[in-house]
């Protein structure tokens, strides 16, 4: 028996359906709609704008408050004692110093709360409190009554003394430029990977390789504050400059980021 020929409507209509088919699955590739390609490219777009916003941010540490901290340190270094008929403890450039009496002391540490603080008088016509980073080695010595010599600068109290003890308040210019840089270099470095990942999702919605967010991205992520704030305290503690600190930090998280590449590699399973 002869096999029956197929009618063209049983030709044709598998054939519209293939062909919608393909359609809805170009549709979807191009991201169209709200499925995984549209969510990709907005997740990308969002991705560059918070590249823009770290970019701002870096830009604006080391070209305002990199600058600004150094100059205020320079002039507190430089500053000399008021002469006597400029004592006051207005805004003044120069040194002023003060015999004040201790009315309260504050000394807190809870979890992750910490107050150090210590309340003085000047006889009846001033009372003020100065914070401090930390109990010693003055503040935990003094008490209600006791007299201390404080050191005025700009209108802020920036050293208290007592028996021969001296201390800090938080107010003081430090040299501790190399923060302010670590800072800055984590985020041109967060500005970095934000755009490496969002171009990513906006040319390949559909394939971001090992640039994901579980696991490569997190580690990224993580790796760029260990090593920036690493990199900062070391460079605090060893007093060397703070144009150290990018020139170690950047290729630090270079050499990371490869070795998390490699890694991935190596094992894929652990690729989300």
């Amino acid at each position: 028996m002869r096999p029956r020929a197929k009618t063209p409507q049983e030709t044709t209509a598998p054939r519209a359906a293939t062909a919608a088919r393909a359609r809805a699955t170009a549709r979807r590739a191009d991201g169209d709609g709200d499925g995984p390609p549209g969510r990709a490219r907005r997740t990308g777009v969002l991705l560059i704008l918070l590249s823009l916003a770290s970019a701002v941010a870096c830009c604006l540490v080391f070209t305002w408050w990199l600058p600004s901290d150094g100059e205020r340190y320079q002039d507190y270094r430089a500053a000399e004692p008021c002469p006597s008929s400029a004592l006051t403890m207005g805004d003044t450039d120069c040194l002023s110093t003060w015999r004040l009496t201790v009315e309260k002391t504050v000394n807190r540490t809870a979890g992750k709360e910490s107050v150090h603080d210590a309340t003085l008088t000047y006889r009846d016509s001033w009372r003020g409190t100065v914070h401090f980073n930390g109990s010693g080695p003055l503040l935990e010595r003094l008490g209600p009554g006791d007299r201390v010599t404080a050191t005025a600068w700009r209108g802020e109290i920036m050293v208290l003394a007592g028996d021969g003890v001296r201390q800090d308040t938080l107010e003081a210019p430090r040299d501790e430029l190399q923060m302010n840089a670590a800072v800055g270099v984590l985020a041109g470095l967060v500005a970095v990977q934000c755009l490496v990942f969002g171009a990513v999702r906006l040319a390949r919605p559909l394939d971001h390789g090992s640039l994901t967010w579980e696991p490569y991205g997190r580690w990224v992520l993580f790796s760029l504050f260990g090593v920036c704030f690493a990199v900062g305290f070391a460079a605090v503690w060893t007093r060397v400059p703070w144009w150290t600190v990018p020139l170690a930090a950047v290729p630090l998280a270079g050499c990371a980021a490869l070795w998390f590449r490699l890694r991935l590699r190596r094992h894929p399973r652990r690729q989300g």
